[in-house]
């Protein structure tokens, strides 16, 4: 018999859609012992979480977090609020004994994210950040090419994150739909929100960042806050770049951006190595380019590596569909809850743990430290 995974979201935008998308389908793909059921959601307005609720197919609605986390019908409270509430949900829900799940970034800082931590683990509670681009499947095969050996020594990783959607000078910050424009409720702009992103798979395949050399822009200082009316300073970053070194001796380069006219949601990575070289683009998600120096001379060349040629040789693509039919990023998050199943089953907690996303955030803090600063900023070490 398969046991149910009796869920609750706290939060119902656009990462609930995707995460509930996720759930819904996770079983119908995956033969696990756990099969995912949406038990309740919840978000203050009443009437939009029941309209939530009947389009996902939860079983009830609650309005306050707090009674969600209260009942005994719940085993896993996934949390899809802003920045600034991730720390006390978190907490209240590993002291009442769930699993935890929390979109990225794991916390508005640090100190938020190490209490985070502390409370999951002291608990001993299973528990998973939503970083879904380690998921996609032509990134994990980069990861296993990495794992191979294939590239041998690593000298370069460079890594963007473009989008164009806040140039408006009109466009309110705050609010149900422009949390991420204001600090308070964000903690930062691009740094947490995009180049997080960039950084967790970063230290997922090139291992962990010692330093780094940031700067960053704020381009509208002033904009009108959805709940006041007034027009109040912007005080997120609008563009991030940073140079890094990470501990394998390799140099980091990476930039993010809302100001970058024609890109909706341009991720790109490429690492260089001393036998070769891959690079990844998000608007190409299933294919992984592959440079290998070890090729005959006349027929070297950077080659295309479509994922979805070979079903069961690449990650995730036999429980998919016949070879050369692709998917896509909805897919990402159902690859993430199989493996948070899968870790359930065999006792190995499916990465990143908070434990994990700590460290993508202490990368942050170190980014927005040096921007501030002016000067090279370190990268507190790993407890592991």
């Amino acid at each position: 018999m398969k046991k149910p995974l009796r869920i609750g979201m706290i939060g119902c935008g656009f990462m609930g859609r995707a995460h509930s998308n996720a759930y819904n389908r996770v079983g119908n793909f995956f033969d696990q012992a756990y099969v995912p059921q949406l038990t309740a959601v919840c978000s203050r307005n009443a009437a939009a979480t029941q309209a939530f609720a009947d389009a996902w197919g939860y079983q009830s609605i609650e309005t306050d977090w707090r009674a969600l986390i209260g009942r005994a019908d719940i085993d896993a409270i996934d949390i899809c609020v802003p920045n600034n509430l991730h720390r006390e949900i978190a907490i209240a829900a590993a002291e009442a004994g769930k699993m935890v799940l929390c979109e990225k970034p794991l916390a508005i800082d640090a100190a938020d994210g190490l209490a985070m931590c502390e409370a999951v683990e002291r608990a001993g509670v299973a528990n998973m950040v939503w970083y879904n681009y380690r998921r996609v499947p032509a990134v994990t095969l980069a990861k296993r090419l990495i794992e191979e050996g294939r590239l041998g020594r690593i000298f370069h990783y460079r890594a963007n994150f473009l989008q164009d959607w806040t140039i408006a000078e009109d466009l309110p910050q705050g609010g149900t739909a422009l949390w991420r424009l204001d600090s308070a409720a964000a903690g930062s702009g691009v740094t947490g929100d995009l180049l997080a992103h960039c950084i967790d798979t970063a230290l997922w395949l090139n291992g962990p960042i010692r330093d780094v050399t940031a700067m960053t822009e704020t381009f509208i200082k002033q904009r009108v806050h959805s709940h006041s009316g007034e027009v109040q300073p912007v005080t997120i970053d609008d563009a991030c770049a940073f140079l890094c070194h990470f501990g394998n001796g390799s140099l980091g380069v990476f930039e993010s951006t809302r100001y970058a006219r024609g890109h909706k949601a341009l991720y790109t990575l490429e690492i260089n190595g001393e036998s070769a070289s891959i690079r990844w683009d998000l608007h190409d998600l299933h294919r992984l380019e592959y440079f290998d120096h070890s090729d005959e001379g006349r027929l070297r060349g950077w080659r295309s590596i479509n994922v979805s040629d070979h079903g069961g040789e690449h990650p995730y693509m036999d429980k998919w569909w016949v070879p050369g039919l692709q998917i896509g990023y909805e897919h990402s998050f159902v690859h993430q809850v199989a493996d948070f199943i899968e870790g359930l089953s065999t006792g190995q907690p499916a990465a990143p743990t908070f434990r994990d996303a700590l460290q993508t955030q202490r990368v942050c803090d170190a980014v927005l430290g040096s921007a501030e600063s002016g000067r090279w900023a370190d990268v507190q070490p790993s407890e592991a």
